[in-house]
């Protein structure tokens, strides 16, 4: 790697990123202590690899890139109501991979790193002749008997959706300069959450003991929410006109309400969809206020299997594709 030797960018980039994790033994040693849960609690593990030219453009600021993977991981341990614990890293650097590139890179990672309170506690470090690539392995802790999962959805429940849907997928557009022209303002807006998502943590933790069942919206709400179906064995229907969107996006379907098929498909939201029972409203009204994040109801669970969606005048729409599909 020009400008730095990997054990250059480990004990100059990467160790103070350790530096919350005794267990980490500041990435001296081979592999890392993990300690025990607190009392009653279990740890989760979830991975995700991201790669330029797939899941991050090469134009993307590395920064950026940074904390989109770490994100994308603290997204699945907010699903599962899940705190964070600590995370591993593997780094496959491509030919392009320059020092500025890699020291870009950690500036962002670090600056996540000290937001959501997660040390790296190790990882590993290749070059390679493809594409830079970025796999995460994030730890989080959980009750044992209380853990959010895809099964556990009911007839009756309700379907809701944190934060807003579709600015993932728009920004992307945007950026690719295949969106609708919009201000500046909103333009940028877009990109921002493609490039840097909000993981919901506060609200998945909240929502234990609320939810009976949970995913984070990443390959699309139709396709997404079509888990939480097949892992709970039923059925759901889906008011469009409930969907909630941003003033960004409801700029961008203003005049192009073909991209609401965009908005419900292309994923890049990680936002959570969760199923809740009808007296679960005044409870999850709280903790949305609590948390400061927004939390709509955008249909219902019921019995049978298949999922159906419904616009504004009541029409099932069709789609192409429900999502984004990794294989």
């Amino acid at each position: 790697m020009p400008g730095l030797t990997e054990f250059e960018l480990i004990g100059t980039l990467l160790k103070p990123l350790a530096a919350q994790s005794g267990g980490a033994f500041s990435l001296s040693d081979d592999a890392a202590f993990l300690p025990d849960p607190p009392s009653g609690y279990g740890h989760v593990v979830t991975k995700d690899a991201l790669a330029v030219g797939i899941h991050m453009r090469a134009a993307d600021p590395p920064g950026d890139m940074a904390r989109k993977a770490l994100r994308v991981n603290l997204s699945d341990l907010a699903a599962m109501g899940a705190r964070p614990v600590g995370f591993f890293m593997a780094l496959c650097l491509g030919p392009e991979t320059d020092e500025s590139y890699l020291r870009s890179f950690v500036e962002g990672l670090s600056d996540d790193v000290e937001a959501f309170n997660i040390p790296l506690m190790g990882g590993d470090i290749i070059r390679q002749q493809g594409p830079f690539v970025v796999s995460i392995t994030a730890i989080g802790a959980v009750p044992k008997d209380d853990l959010l999962r895809r099964s556990g959805a009911q007839p009756g429940d309700g379907l809701w959706v944190s934060g807003t849907i579709g600015d993932g997928a728009l920004g992307l557009l945007v950026a690719e300069g295949q969106g609708p022209d919009l201000f500046e303002a909103d333009t940028s807006g877009l990109i921002k959450r493609y490039r840097i998502p909000e993981p919901r943590l506060a609200l998945g933790i909240g929502l234990v003991g609320i939810a009976n069942a949970c995913i984070d919206v990443s390959d699309g709400l139709i396709s997404d929410v079509g888990h939480l179906c097949a892992a709970s064995s039923v059925g759901c229907s889906i008011a469009a006109s409930s969907v909630p969107l941003s003033p960004m996006a409801r700029e961008a379907l203003k005049n192009e309400w073909q991209l609401m098929s965009t908005v419900l498909t292309g994923g890049d939201d990680y936002e959570l969809a969760f199923a809740a029972p009808q007296q679960a409203e005044k409870d999850i009204k709280a903790l949305s206020a609590e948390v400061g994040i927004p939390a709509t109801c955008i249909g219902s669970f019921e019995a049978g299997e298949g999922l159906s969606v419904v616009d504004h005048s009541g029409k099932a729409m069709n789609f192409a594709s429900t999502g984004y599909r990794h294989a």
